[in-house]
Order: structure tokens, then C-alpha cells, then sequence
């Protein structure tokens, strides 16, 4: 198990994009907002623990980078501020669930504020260059 607080972000970034890479699912520890039973966010944060297939990163527009996963547990998309992780494995088995196809349009309701910053790069690009891309859109 890894703690975000004994690494830097690059470093998490690296990690968790080459375990996306070789399709390994990863058991994180995260804060999410709280919601009401209403489904309102309350504001608060509590732990969550999960285990999830990686499928894509982005950027939100207030400058987050996201983790767009398949839940294991339930089997559907969800969404973790790379920010509000705390710890994380790495797990050596493969992925079994069907994610999303990349041309899907995405179905985010009431959803504000949030850009998705497109990265291209050669599938043989290696993770450093990968990181240095995505941190270079970051800051553009």
C-alpha cells in the first residue's frame, strides 16, 4: 500500500497510469462528498475504499486531475480528484469489467464547471513522456 503523503503527484500519476497500462486494477482509499438522501452533496468528506479499473485521466477546469474508473463492486463509472486519494495498491491481476468505449459521449448530469484536456500520444510512448504531457496541458 502506498500513501499519497510519502510521494509527490507526479509520482501517484506515474504509477497509476502504467498500472492503467498493463490493465491492473487498483484498491484506492479516497475522500468523496457526502451526500444527503436527496442525493445533495453536504459538503463534508468521508472515506471510501474501492477497487477499480483505471480507464482514463483529465483535467476538470479548476486545474484537478480525475480518475475516471469502473467500480468493481457495482460495475459502473465513477469519478476520483487524484487530490483526495490517500492511499492506494496496485494489484497484479487483470481487468474483467467493460468500460466505456472512448467515442461514447459522456453522460454527466448536472455536472458544472468541469473541461476535459484531450492528450495525445503514440501508443509506444513511454509513461515519463506520458506525465510530462499530461503535466504540460496542465499548465497550459
Amino acid at each position: 500500500m502506498r500513501h499519497n503523503k510519502n510521494e509527490t503527484t507526479s509520482q501517484t500519476l506515474t504509477r497509476l497510469i502504467k498500472a492503467a497500462d498493463r490493465q491492473h486494477p487498483v484498491t484506492i482509499t479516497a475522500l468523496k462528498e457526502e451526500k444527503d438522501e436527496n442525493g445533495r452533496k453536504t459538503g463534508h468528506l468521508v472515506r471510501t475504499l474501492r477497487t477499480v479499473e483505471i480507464y482514463d485521466f483529465y483535467v476538470s477546469a479548476a486545474g484537478n486531475i480525475v480518475l475516471k474508473v469502473m467500480d468493481r463492486e457495482t460495475g459502473e463509472p465513477r469519478e476520483f480528484r487524484l487530490d483526495r486519494l490517500i492511499s492506494y495498491t496496485v494489484h497484479r491481476t487483470s481487468y474483467r469489467i467493460a468500460r466505456p468505449a472512448a467515442d461514447e459521449p459522456q453522460r454527466r448530469t448536472a455536472t458544472v464547471g468541469l473541461a476535459t484536456v484531450t492528450v495525445l500520444y503514440p501508443v509506444d510512448c513511454p509513461i515519463t513522456a506520458r506525465v510530462q504531457l499530461l503535466a504540460d496541458a496542465l499548465a497550459a
